[in-house]
């Protein structure tokens, strides 16, 4: 029976798969059933995402980033700092290393199980303006990080119904059509807040998300007159550091640091993705 290897990965608690596929062992035709079933949670690796690692000639290695319904997604900072270690490990770069996302070029450098990776430069900053919601109106500010995220402050993370509050943000009209993630932060200390997210793609809260931790450091940054560096602390307990620059009112070299750990190698067989249980995008009550 066909096999395909891979690592099992986690940044912060966010796992994928990832697969060396320089010499194309997927088979394009069928990786959108591939993706979707092997992500499955119980049935399947389970995973929040799926990553290629391809041959380019612009830099170390190019992705192909896919998040767990089988959607590609133009970036991800826990995926790309898993990535880099991934890629470091099995040789295919340095410790020092860069590779193209469909967001743009990703420097990275890994210290052990400690990656820090060097984001696309954010765009579409925009603070404190209101959403009509289901419930009435709130508070939100949002920024691209790669992938556009909406931020919300609360006062007690805890309390926040992050799926259902996260999945109304993330099918808005006003992120449309391509919708939104969706991240709730509220303050811990100095320079430290606590964040949850929902995550477009996978549908769910998940336990860690890096553009995510980019985005609400970047905007309480900006709300608060915070200087780098700022400290995020995910669901999963672990904290993801984000260091950033300020020029001219804008933010550059912003930096995502956190673990990169393997948690385990193997192959895949055949009977992890050939399988038929439906697709997740037919799901009741599921949008789109």
């Amino acid at each position: 029976m066909r096999t395909i290897p891979f690592f099992k990965m986690s940044g912060s608690g966010n796992d994928f798969i990832i697969i060396d596929n320089r010499e194309s062992i997927v088979d394009d035709a069928k990786l959108p059933q591939l993706i979707e079933n092997v992500c499955r949670r119980r049935l399947s690796a389970g995973a929040d995402g799926l990553i290629l690692v391809e041959g380019s000639n612009e830099a170390d290695f190019q992705w192909r980033f896919f998040n767990s319904d089988g959607g590609r997604a133009e970036m991800c900072g826990n995926g790309a700092r898993c990535t880099a270690r991934f890629a470091y490990l099995n040789k295919i770069a340095g410790q020092r290393m860069s590779f193209v996302t469909d967001a743009g070029t990703v420097h990275a450098q890994v210290l052990e199980d400690q990656v820090k990776i060097q984001m696309t430069d954010p765009v579409d900053l925009k603070l404190d303006y209101t959403v009509d919601l289901e419930k009435g109106q709130i508070s939100i500010s949002s920024i691209n990080t790669g992938v556009p995220h909406a931020v919300v402050s609360v006062d007690r993370i805890a309390d926040v119904e992050v799926v259902a509050l996260g999945r109304e943000l993330r099918y808005h009209k006003l992120f449309a059509p391509a919708g939104t993630n969706a991240n709730f932060v509220s303050t811990m200390s100095d320079n430290t807040f606590a964040i949850r997210t929902y995550e477009r793609g996978v549908e769910d809260e998940i336990l860690a998300c890096g553009t995510g931790a980019v985005a609400g450091a970047l905007i309480m940054a900006s709300k608060m007159q915070l200087s780098s560096p700022i400290r995020m602390m995910t669901r999963s307990g672990s904290c993801l550091t984000i260091h950033f620059t300020v020029l001219d009112g804008a933010f550059q070299r912003v930096e995502l640091e956190g673990d990169a750990r393997v948690i385990y190698s193997g192959a895949l067989w055949e009977d992890a993705w050939n399988y038929s249980m439906g697709s997740r995008r037919n799901l009741p009550g599921k949008d789109g």
